[in-house]
């Protein structure tokens, strides 16, 4: 019994301390205890002011200087994730780029004479059924009676059409019988403006080989189009049949194409060449590739020390259904990067000087946060069928070519083969043309996913060309300058050059200035926090401690007192649950224990003695009582055992 009074005692103090963190009992309370204590003045000032007037305007500054904190840390964070552009200069020996260049007749028309014969003598039909005319006998340069047959059924599956109306009545240029057309029709040339003259519009239909219902029709303003694509379809479907060896010796060797080579001063010759085979272009031949480990470079700019070529064109020996201009084509690009001639080439004429005059720029761009862009194409989902380094092109070529193979079970001609693959032919796939077009159709409208997939590099080089043309040769030299070249070539070409077969082109730097463009973080980590702790300090008077103590009491000690809450209510429901399972009324202890509310303790003072005489018994609780006595306490009892012998002495007296 004699630790109870400092238990009391003990309580007592706790009752009359103030009130810390998660030990209040309320969230309000909890509340009331941070503003009197945070660091943040402005919170502290809502509590201790008087007056309702000038509480009013400190929440509203408070709530002002929160709300203007918020928007500035937004700007901070939006402006983090952005990028500044520096540009650098520098002067320097550069490296030569590799320098691809493609006759841009792909074979040579003499020797591809047997597999296009049939194909040919289609085409010259359906010039003579519509147009009237046929060839005279100036214009035939060879037969195309004989050869090999490459399938004329196929010639009748997909035959040229002249449509007469749009109500779907088409006469068949091979046989001259009309048929009734069906299906949706797709405009090819929808930059021409129609002239309203049905008579004009020829195209061809493909259908689906397992259902001949479902049908395309594909028309053309332009006759010339018409043929032209109609043409390549079918030049396609056969060149997809032969060999690579053999369409390799079908084309335009090193010999056949370089007539005579200088760069940076020196005399050049093929070795400096590679071959590469491209499905569209034939054999092309790059310089400075960079295969055998060396790369080019130079040291001083001007036309002089750059790149020099005269071209052998041949263009007696061009096709004249596949091909309507004459010339060469020559991209410029990177060693590692793969040269999309079809896409970017630039066109070399003949019988000019063309110059090419080159500044070279490195760009690089910041990948995520920054950018959508991707360093090396590993975390782009898409097989890169070129073995060269990624770029945007070659991830849609790619993807297109998957899509190719997944739907139509067959590649397609123009685009390198994927693993386990075959390019499309008509023999083995009946029904790749009429699929090819429908997947181009949504390639183009983005509906197969490519261009949502495919993402930019971050690191490329480019090489801003500047081109001027000049007659070539001249007048006076022509004469002797197209001897010396015949006499220089006199063991290939057995007759005199002429000019139109001839192509001069120049490939230079124009000057040295190597260009590096990059983009830098605008703000790093180092400065956000700094930016944010302006902020903090700017309207709230706060710093680091102060956010963590924001952390702790509006998060964690909120929680915690939320959670005990819920923790008290849920074993007080428990309780009650079981007590109204087993039947058993509330005791008289439990209500002791409960407490009440006091309605005479309307101060924040302890009761006196007076008040507590005056505090009103809780309902149908039992009247106190005086305890009996306790008759024992009035006993008194010695701490001896023994009487003292000088008390005994004094008793006796």
């Amino acid at each position: 019994g004699s630790t109870a009074p400092g238990k009391k005692i003990t309580a007592r103090i706790k009752r009359t301390l103030p009130v810390k963190g998660p030990q209040a009992p309320t969230l309000s309370e909890l509340m009331r205890w941070y503003c009197l204590n945070t660091n943040t003045h402005g919170c502290r000032r809502i509590v201790v002011s008087r007056g309702r007037l000038r509480r009013f305007i400190w929440i509203l500054l408070t709530l002002s200087a929160v709300g203007l904190i918020l928007w500035q840390c937004a700007e901070l964070l939006m402006n983090y994730y952005s990028a500044s552009v520096s540009v650098t200069v520098q002067f320097q020996k550069l490296p030569f780029p590799a320098v691809t260049i493609c006759n841009i007749n792909p074979y040579k028309y003499s020797s591809m004479k047997d597999y296009l014969s049939e194909l040919d003598k289609e085409t010259k039909k359906a010039l003579e059924t519509f147009y009237g005319f046929s060839e005279g006998k100036s214009k035939v340069r060879r037969s195309v009676d004989e050869g090999n047959s490459t399938g004329s059924d196929f010639f009748k599956q997909i035959p040229l059409l002249k449509f007469e109306d749009f109500s779907k009545t088409a006469t068949d240029l091979r046989s001259g019988q009309k048929r009734k057309i069906e299906g949706s029709v797709f405009h090819k040339d929808s930059s021409i403006v129609n002239s309203g003259d049905s008579n004009d519009i020829i195209g061809f239909q493909l259908c689906d080989a397992n259902n001949s219902s479902e049908c395309a029709l594909y028309t053309f303003s332009s006759g010339v189009n018409a043929i032209q694509e109609w043409y390549k379809l079918h030049y396609m479907n056969i060149m997809a049949q032969i060999p690579l060896e053999t369409k390799e010796k079908l084309s335009y060797s090193a010999d056949d194409l370089l007539l005579t080579c200088f760069f940076d001063g020196l005399s050049c010759d093929k070795r400096h060449f590679t071959r590469f085979h491209h499905p569209l272009h034939g054999n092309c031949y790059t310089f400075n590739s960079g295969e055998n480990g060396t790369i080019l470079s130079t040291s001083t700019g001007g036309s002089e020390y750059g790149l020099q070529v005269v071209l052998y064109i041949d263009e007696a020996d061009y096709n004249p259904f596949l091909v309507t201009s004459t010339g060469a084509k020559i991209i410029v690009h990177d060693q590692n990067e793969y040269p999309f001639i079809e896409d970017i080439g630039t066109e070399i004429e003949t019988a000019a000087a063309t110059s090419i005059g080159m500044h070279f720029t490195r760009s690089r761009k910041l990948s995520k946060p920054y950018s959508d862009c991707t360093e090396t194409g590993a975390d782009i989902p898409v097989e890169n069928l070129y073995n060269k380094s990624y770029s945007l092109q070659i991830c849609l070529h790619s993807c297109f070519q998957k899509a190719m193979v997944d739907s139509c079970g067959c590649a397609q001609y123009a685009q390198p083969l994927p693993a386990g693959a075959e390019y499309c032919n008509y023999k083995k796939n009946p029904n790749w043309m009429y699929c090819y077009y429908r997947l181009h159709e949504k390639f183009v409208k983005e509906q197969l996913g490519c261009q949502q997939i495919c993402k930019d590099a971050c690191s490329f080089k480019e090489w801003a060309l500047t081109t001027s043309i000049a007659q070539w040769p001249s007048t006076v030299s022509e004469d002797w300058m197209l001897r010396v070249l015949s006499w220089d070539k006199g063991q290939k070409i057995n007759k005199k050059l002429n000019k139109t077969d001839l192509a001069n082109l120049m490939v230079f730097y124009k000057d040295l200035n190597e260009r590096f463009i990059s983009e830098n973080p605008a703000n790093t980590l180092v400065i956000l926090l700094s930016n944010f702790g302006g902020q903090l300090g700017l309207w709230m008077s706060c710093s680091v401690v102060c956010v963590i103590e924001i952390v702790e009491v509006f998060f964690i000690d909120s929680l915690s007192i939320v959670m005990r809450r819920q923790w008290q209510k849920a074993k007080k429901w428990w309780n009650d649950r079981k007590r109204d399972r087993s039947g058993k009324p509330p005791q008289a202890g439990d209500l002791e224990r409960q407490g009440h509310d006091n309605p005479i303790c309307i101060d924040e003072d302890l009761p006196t003695f007076n008040t507590a005489l005056r505090l009103p018994l809780p309902q149908d609780s039992p009247l106190p009582r005086t305890p009996p006595p306790n008759y024992s306490t009035l006993r008194l009892e010695t701490a001896f055992t023994e009487q003292l012998p000088d008390t005994l002495e004094v008793g006796q007296h």
